[in-house]
């Protein structure tokens, strides 16, 4: 199968996930260097799930995220763009609701969920900053916002090193234990091109969410964005009309 370059095209990265899907779990653990659960249960934390909230997990893959999270009692909606990923996940983990979806196009109404986190899945989406915006719009008034995601080690010599792991390990690494080594290729230039902690928190500041901040994870390798829906009418209200300006066509020049 043809990778995906950077442009991110969805029909063609959904197609990667579709092909790795079945070992997708495990081989994100080896690779991590055993963090991948320690990473999840760290999400599970910062969204603090609770029993009768109902919670948005977004590029939730084969649900291994989405069930961390139901473990609260907490209804979790699980959608990922991947028909594969949904595939293992609803034999995996039958509790849990799972759609195939857009994330720039959620199929919910706005204001359902008390809480939305995507972990390891924005920088897959062909738009970042129109999923954020998606998230914003099914969130609860008050609801909170948790991203996990690859990042930038503040640390220049660790920053060294994890680059050269990506580059030059990772790849020998996947190329044994993958059954598509091209679409691993394909994540680990998705993590290099993108942004630091800085830019993704005016990303989410953006979208509208307040009280943003970040947590780093093993040095900077993962970052932990939070945001919260202001439950202040006034507020959002400005955020719906800066959201339309940016919507209304421009009148050409006469």
């Amino acid at each position: 199968m043809k990778r995906a370059d950077l442009s991110k095209r969805p029909d063609e990265v959904a197609g990667m996930f579709d092909d790795v899907a079945p070992a997708y779990d495990r081989t994100n653990t080896l690779l991590s260097v055993g963090n991948a659960p320690l990473w999840r249960a760290a999400t599970t934390r910062a969204v603090a799930p609770k029993a009768g909230e109902r919670i948005l997990d977004v590029a939730a893959g084969t649900g291994t995220s989405s069930a961390s999270l139901g473990k609260s009692g907490a209804t979790v909606v699980a959608v990922d763009f991947s028909e594969g990923m949904v595939a293992v996940g609803r034999k995996r983990h039958k509790k849990i609701e799972f759609h195939v979806a857009d994330a720039e196009r959620l199929p919910f109404g706005d204001d359902e969920f008390d809480a939305v986190t995507i972990s390891f899945g924005l920088r897959n989406i062909s738009d970042p900053r129109a999923a954020l915006s998606e998230m914003y719009r099914v969130m609860k008034p008050g609801g909170r916002l948790v991203v996990c995601e690859f990042s930038t080690p503040p640390n220049g010599i660790f920053r060294g090193a994890y680059r050269t792991y990506l580059r030059y390990v990772m790849p020998v690494v996947v190329g044994r234990v993958s059954s598509n080594p091209e679409a691993y290729k394909y994540l680990n230039e998705s993590i290099e091109a993108w942004p630091d902690q800085a830019t993704l928190s005016q990303w989410i500041r953006a979208a509208g969410f307040t009280r943003v901040a970040w947590r780093n994870l093993t040095g900077g390798v993962v970052a932990l964005h939070r945001g919260h829906k202001p439950e202040d009418p006034v507020i959002r209200a400005s955020v719906a009309r800066r959201r339309a300006s940016r919507r209304r066509p421009t009148r050409a020049a006469s």
